[in-house]
């Protein structure tokens, strides 16, 4: 295993870490799916050029633009959750009283 996919490895498993372990807040979950996301973009970008193929895929542009509709998403229910109940607390979130 090269050094390269060694370290996007790593960056998700501990960003996957971050987000099953520190759920306080929900910034600090937006911000560990962030992290996946772009550890996930950029190894699927730098996939071709560690294989040698000379194929230009779509698919890290496309998970680029599904990364950028989450985290307007996210951002936008973090905005709600705070405006309705006054902090961005998980425990404070529940699905049934909404």
């Amino acid at each position: 295993m090269s050094f390269l996919r060694l370290s996007f490895c790593s960056a998700f498993a501990l960003s996957s870490l971050g987000l099953a372990f520190h759920r306080v807040h929900l910034v600090s979950a937006l911000l560990c799916l962030e992290s996946m996301m772009l550890s996930m973009y950029i190894a699927l970008s730098t996939w071709p050029i560690e294989s040698q193929t000379p194929s230009s895929s779509l698919t890290p542009i496309l998970m680029l633009t599904f990364s950028a509709c989450e985290a307007g998403t996210g951002l936008a229910m973090l905005v709600a959750s705070t405006r309705t109940h006054g902090s961005d607390h998980l425990q404070n979130l529940n699905l049934l009283q909404c």
